[in-house]
C-alpha cells in the first residue's frame, strides 16, 4: 500500500525530488530552485569560474561621522539601498583606519553576508574620493575576458537571484550566506552582445528611474516655499560668515535655564521674528492642544496576554521618515503589551499628531512629526513609543498643522528647541509648545492642506513610476536570458 497523505496537508505543499535534481542540499527551497532553473535559455557558470581573485571580506573598523566631502568614504550595508545605488548626496562614514587591502576600484562587485539585508549587491565606479568597505559585505572581482561587471551586477538585482538567496541562506537568527557559497552561485552567461544589450536596458532604467525621483524630490523640496509664500513669511537670508555667526545676548533677555548658542543665534531669532511678522494672526501651539500624552514602551509579547494588557503595534520614531510619512513595514513592526489603564490614554483617534520627542543624532535633531490616518486605525490597536508624543487638537485644521510643523522643523526652528544628554536629544516640550503657529482662515488653512497633499500625491505618483520603470526593464532582462 502507497503512502497516503494526510488530508490536513495542503497537495500544494508537497513535491517529488528525483535523486538527479539533487544538488549539494537537501532542502525543499533549493531543490525548487533548482527545479526551475534547469531551463535556462544560456548555459550556467559557476561565480567562482568567473572571478579574477579569491572573494574578500571587507575591513572592521568602527564608523566615525565624515564631515569632508573628499575623505575617503566607508561603504557599509546600510549605504546600499534596494537597487544597488549608493547615494553621493550622503556624507555616510569613514574610519580613522584605512588599509590599501579594502580600498574599491572600478567594477568590483560588493554582496552583503549576513542580516536582514543578505545578498543585497553594489558595483563601485570612480568617484571624486576614495572608497573602501565594511566587514559584513564580500568584494568580488569579475574577469572582464570572462564576463561583464556590470552584467553580473545586473544579475543580482533579477528576481531570480534574490529566488536564490531565499533559497541558499542559513535560516537562523542571523540569516547568512558565506563567500563558498556565493562562488555556487550559478549565472546564464550569453555571449558579450546579449550582455551588453542587458546592461543597456538597465542601466536605461536606472536613469528614467532617477529622472522621476530627481522630479519628485523638486516637487517636495518646493512645499516649504509655498507654505511661506502662502503665510507671508519672507526667512531671513542665510549667513555663514564668522562675523555673523558671533553674537551676544542681554542678560535681561535670557529665559528659562538655557545659556546656549542655539536657543539665541541670530538667524532663529530672525526666524521666529518673520513667523510673527506673517499676514496673519499668530498664536502658541499650546493654545489648540487639549490633550497630549508620551508613549510607553509596555512589556515584550508572550504566548499568553496578561490580564489587564492588551497586544498594541508599538510605533517608533525610526518609523517617521525624512518626509514625516509614518513608515511601517509590519513585518519588522514591533507588537508589545501595553497596561489597558496605560492604553486608555495613549488610545489613538484620526488626526491625531506624532512628535518625536527623543532620540536623533548629532546631524538629525528630534521634532520630526507624522499624523495618524484611519487606514492605519482600521488594522491595528496603536500604541508608541516613550519617544513620541501624541497630541490632540481643536480649533485647528489638524492637517494644515501638520504640514506647518513640518515646515518649521525643515527651516531650522524646531532645531532650536532640543537639548542633548548623553548622546541623546531631546525636545524640550515647553519651547516646542509655546512656538508661535501661523492661522489663517479655515478656508485658507484647507486650500493649502489641499496644494500640499497634491504635491505630495504627485511625487509620489513619479516615484512609483520610476520604480515601475525599473521593474518592468528587469522582468524583459529575465525573459532574454532565462526565458520566465
Amino acid at each position: 500500500m502507497s503512502y497516503q497523505v494526510p488530508q490536513h496537508i495542503s497537495n500544494d505543499k508537497i513535491f517529488i525530488v528525483n535523486r538527479s535534481e539533487i544538488k549539494g542540499r537537501l532542502d525543499p527551497k533549493m531543490a525548487l530552485y533548482n527545479r526551475k532553473v534547469q531551463n535556462w535559455l544560456y548555459p550556467k557558470v559557476r561565480l567562482k569560474d568567473i572571478l579574477l581573485s579569491k572573494p574578500q571580506y571587507g575591513a572592521a573598523e568602527s564608523g566615525i561621522i565624515r564631515n569632508d566631502p573628499m575623505s575617503p568614504r566607508y561603504i557599509r550595508i546600510t549605504d546600499i539601498d534596494e537597487y544597488g545605488l549608493i547615494s553621493h548626496d550622503d556624507l555616510g562614514a569613514t574610519a580613522n583606519t584605512i588599509e590599501d587591502q579594502y580600498i574599491l576600484h572600478e567594477n568590483d562587485i560588493l554582496i552583503a553576508r549576513s542580516g536582514a539585508t543578505v545578498g543585497k549587491a553594489y558595483i563601485h565606479k570612480a568617484c571624486p574620493y576614495t572608497c573602501f568597505f565594511a566587514g559584513y559585505l564580500i568584494r568580488f572581482i569579475i574577469n572582464p575576458i570572462k564576463a561583464l561587471p556590470d552584467y553580473v551586477f545586473t544579475f543580482t538585482q533579477s528576481n531570480t537571484y534574490k529566488e536564490w538567496v531565499n533559497a541558499i541562506q542559513r535560516p537562523s537568527g542571523q540569516p547568512n550566506i558565506n563567500a563558498e557559497e556565493y562562488q555556487s552561485l550559478e549565472i546564464p552567461l550569453p555571449p558579450s552582445d546579449i550582455q551588453n544589450e542587458v546592461v543597456s536596458i538597465i542601466q536605461i532604467a536606472y536613469s528614467e528611474k532617477q529622472e522621476k525621483e530627481s522630479e519628485a524630490q523638486k516637487l517636495l523640496e518646493s512645499i516649504d516655499t509655498y507654505l511661506l509664500n502662502e503665510l507671508g513669511i519672507i526667512l531671513p537670508e542665510s549667513k555663514t560668515d564668522l562675523i555673523d555667526r558671533v553674537f551676544y545676548v542681554s542678560y535681561n533677555n535670557l529665559t528659562g535655564k538655557r545659556l546656549d548658542p542655539k536657543k539665541y543665534s541670530l538667524q532663529v531669532q530672525q526666524l521666529l521674528d518673520s513667523i510673527n511678522a506673517a499676514r496673519f494672526e499668530t498664536r502658541t501651539l499650546r493654545s489648540f492642544v487639549r490633550d497630549s500624552c508620551s508613549g510607553d514602551w509596555g512589556i515584550e509579547e508572550s504566548d499568553t496576554i496578561p490580564k489587564g494588557y492588551t497586544r498594541c503595534l508599538t510605533l517608533r520614531a525610526t518609523e517617521i521618515d525624512n518626509q514625516y510619512n509614518l513608515n511601517i513595514d509590519i513585518s519588522k513592526a514591533k507588537h508589545r503589551l501595553i497596561k489597558d489603564e496605560r492604553l486608555e490614554r495613549m488610545n489613538m483617534s484620526e488626526n491625531d499628531i506624532i512628535v518625536e520627542k527623543s532620540g536623533g543624532s548629532d546631524d538629525q535633531p528630534v521634532g520630526r512629526v507624522a499624523i495618524i490616518d484611519k487606514d492605519l486605525l482600521k488594522s491595528y490597536t496603536i500604541a508608541f513609543s516613550n519617544f513620541l508624543m501624541k497630541i490632540k487638537v481643536s480649533g485647528i485644521n489638524p492637517d494644515y498643522l501638520y504640514c506647518f510643523l513640518k515646515t518649521m522643523y525643515n527651516i531650522g526652528v524646531t532645531g532650536s528647541m532640543q537639548s542633548q544628554t548623553n548622546g541623546i536629544r531631546n525636545l524640550i516640550l515647553d519651547e516646542f509648545l509655546s512656538q508661535p503657529i501661523v492661522v489663517p482662515p479655515s478656508e485658507k488653512q484647507q486650500e493649502i492642506v489641499d496644494s500640499v497633499y497634491a504635491m505630495r500625491e504627485k511625487a509620489k505618483s513619479l516615484q512609483e513610476e520610476g520604480k515601475n520603470i525599473l521593474e518592468q526593464a528587469k522582468r524583459e532582462v529575465e525573459r532574454m536570458i532565462i526565458g520566465q
